[in-house]
This record gives C-alpha cells, sequence and structure tokens, in this order.
C-alpha cells in the first residue's frame, strides 16, 4: 500500500493493474476549464480527472471557504463515481506539485481510504520519465465506496486557537499581510505561525528528504503535538500539503482548518499583520 508519496515508474509498473485508480487533479484558479482541457489533450493511461471546483469542492456545508469540503455523503458519491472502493489504490496527480493533488488524497484519507498517494513531481515528472500518454476522457466502472469521516481531522471556525499550534500555509508574504491576491483582507489568523506549503519541495518540484522534511517540520512544532496542529490556507487545498508531509515524515496526521483564510477573512474576526 502506498499512503504518501509514489515515483513515477511504480505508478507505470501497474499502469494495468485493474485495482489502482489514477485521478488528474490539474487546474488553473485563472482558468478553471484549462485542466479538464489538458487532461483531455494528454493524460497518464487511465487517468479520470477530477475538477477542483465540481468534484473536490461543494456548495458550502461544513465551511463557508472558497473551496468548501464536500459533506461525507457527497464524497461517498463522488468517490463510487470515480470506482474507487476499499480494494483499489489510488493515485492523484497535478501540474502543481502535488498541491491540488494532495487535496483529494486528504479527502480519502478524511474518509478512511487509506491507499492513497500522490504522484511526486507531478504531471512534469511523469512527461521526463518518457512514458505513454492517451488523450480524450476516460471512465471507471462505478462502485460502492464505503467510509466514514474522521471528524477529529476537521476543524470549524469556531473552534479555532492558536494553542495547541496554528499554521498558516500561505506564502509569507501573504501571510505578513504585505499582499493579499484572491480574498478581501490580507494578514494572518491571530497566533498562527507560517510555514510555506511550498517549503517542502526542492528546485525541482520534487519532495524533499523524508529527514530534511522531518527536520523542519520538527523544528515548526517545536514539542507541540502533531496530531493536534493545525493547518489552514487560503481556501483548504495547498494546506493539504503540509499534512502529507506531516504525514510522509512519520510525525502524525494533523488537522485541517477547510474554511481557511477565505472564510476567517469574510468576517469580522480579527486579523493580525507582521
Amino acid at each position: 500500500m502506498y499512503n504518501t508519496l509514489i515515483d513515477a515508474q511504480t505508478v507505470q509498473d501497474h499502469i494495468n493493474d485493474p485495482n489502482w485508480i489514477v485521478v488528474d487533479c490539474r487546474f488553473q484558479l485563472a482558468d478553471v476549464n484549462w485542466g479538464q482541457a489538458e487532461y483531455e489533450k494528454s493524460h497518464i493511461p487511465g487517468a479520470i480527472y477530477a475538477h477542483l471546483d465540481d468534484d473536490l469542492s461543494s456548495p458550502p456545508v461544513t465551511d463557508h471557504g472558497r473551496h468548501p469540503l464536500p459533506s461525507p455523503e457527497a464524497l461517498t458519491e463522488t468517490f463510487s463515481r470515480m470506482g474507487i472502493d476499499a480494494n483499489k489504490q489510488v493515485v492523484a496527480y497535478d501540474n502543481a506539485n502535488g498541491m491540488v493533488a494532495s487535496r483529494l488524497w486528504w479527502m480519502l484519507r478524511y474518509m478512511g481510504h487509506e491507499s492513497v498517494a500522490v504522484l511526486n513531481g507531478g504531471w512534469a515528472a511523469w512527461e521526463a520519465s518518457g512514458f505513454d500518454t492517451y488523450s480524450g476522457t476516460e471512465l471507471n466502472p462505478r462502485t460502492m465506496f464505503i467510509g466514514e469521516a474522521n471528524e477529529d481531522w476537521l476543524v470549524q471556525i469556531e473552534d479555532i486557537s492558536p494553542n495547541p499550534i496554528l499554521i498558516d500555509s500561505r506564502a509569507p508574504g501573504r501571510y505578513a499581510g504585505e499582499f493579499e491576491p484572491l480574498d478581501n483582507k490580507a494578514g494572518h489568523i491571530p497566533g498562527a505561525v507560517n510555514f510555506f506549503f511550498q517549503t517542502n519541495w526542492d528546485e525541482n518540484g520534487r519532495y524533499l528528504s523524508t529527514d530534511t522534511i522531518k527536520a523542519q517540520l520538527e523544528a515548526l512544532l517545536d514539542g507541540k503535538s502533531a496530531d493536534e496542529a493545525v493547518f489552514y490556507c487560503g481556501s483548504g487545498v495547498s494546506a493539504c500539503v503540509n499534512l502529507l508531509a506531516l504525514k510522509h515524515a512519520g510525525l502524525g496526521n494533523g488537522r485541517l482548518y477547510a474554511g481557511s483564510w477565505s472564510e476567517w477573512s469574510s468576517t469580522e474576526n480579527p486579523i493580525e499583520t507582521s
């Protein structure tokens, strides 16, 4: 079972395995139709497409952020439509070194499905490998996904606290309130510390060594409980990269504030800048 990261060669080795599901999560905020179009041009053989807005988000139920987390019932339906069941190994990839793919990774694990991994290096790694690609649209036979949400992993706005530790996963400039490209207010949640999600990657978009990631995150946690740490970002997507890194380093699972800054800043909640 692969449950954090996976390399292109391993995916290729299982490309004809009926118990492996590959999901293309490519997406661009500036052009929400771009990912689907790119998928139809070229994708990993057998991969289906998951749209961040339509499949990995939903109308507000659990939160009121920019990418609201779907309800457990909606996730059960989505995963069943994707052909995922308890016997399936899922591999997710995107064009952003796992930024969107990690959202699918987290949602499946939130619903109790552990056999899910993110392709290290994403679509760029697959292209660089020289392995075959397909075009068009592919679908999987429908299955019956059975899972239950782990509510302990999900944090609501009324439960936000800097204790034991609250971690803002956005770029340092956004955290400090120097600029805000997406939301109406700039800054961060009071008491939060900053750990930019891209800190987990090298200059080629590959995850750093496990030892390096572990050392970085242990320094961030500063002795506090990893399983109680709460991560947020702009809309509950890129924070999942840090949650993936935390799990990959063997430190724990962490918790997600899915509404994130887009929800927090849309109210009269206090804001800090620094």
